[in-house]
C-alpha cells in the first residue's frame, strides 16, 4: 500500500481507533499494533513505538470529553498516569532488548488473553442478567 490508498487507509483507521477508544476504553493499541504491522509493514518494535505516540492525544481528547460530563476520577488517573509513564519506560527498554518475532509472540498472548476474559466476562454477565 502507498502514496494516497496509505494515507487513506490511515486516516480511516485513525478515526476507526478513536472511535473504539472513546467507546471502549482502550488506547487503541490493540488495534494500531496489528494494523501497522500487517497493513503498514512496519516492524513490531516500529509499530508500537508508534502506538504509544497515538494514545496521547486520543487519551487526552476523550478524557476531556468524559470530563465535561464529570464522569472519571482525575486524581485516580493523574496518579496512574505518573506510575503509568515509568512503567512505559520499562516497557520500552524491555521491548527493545528483545527480538521482534519474540515481541510479537507476546503481543499475541497478551491480546488473546484479555480477548478470552472479555468472553469470559460477558458470559457470566449474561447468565446474570438473564
Amino acid at each position: 500500500m502507498s502514496g494516497p490508498t496509505l494515507y487513506a487507509a490511515l486516516v480511516a483507521f485513525g478515526v476507526l481507533i478513536g472511535v473504539a477508544s472513546g467507546l471502549l476504553g482502550v488506547g487503541g493499541g490493540t488495534l494500531a499494533v496489528p494494523f501497522l504491522t500487517l497493513v503498514v509493514g512496519l516492524s513490531q518494535h516500529s509499530a508500537e513505538a508508534t502506538s504509544l505516540l497515538v494514545i496521547l492525544p486520543t487519551a487526552v481528547a476523550g478524557s476531556l470529553a468524559l470530563r465535561r460530563r464529570r464522569i472519571g476520577n482525575l486524581s485516580l488517573a493523574l496518579r496512574l498516569g505518573v506510575v503509568g509513564a515509568v512503567g512505559s519506560v520499562l516497557g520500552a527498554l524491555l521491548a527493545l532488548a528483545l527480538p521482534a518475532g519474540t515481541l510479537r509472540i507476546v503481543f499475541a498472548v497478551f491480546i488473546g488473553l484479555v480477548g478470552l476474559r472479555l468472553v469470559r466476562d460477558g458470559l457470566v454477565a449474561e447468565r446474570r442478567d438473564a
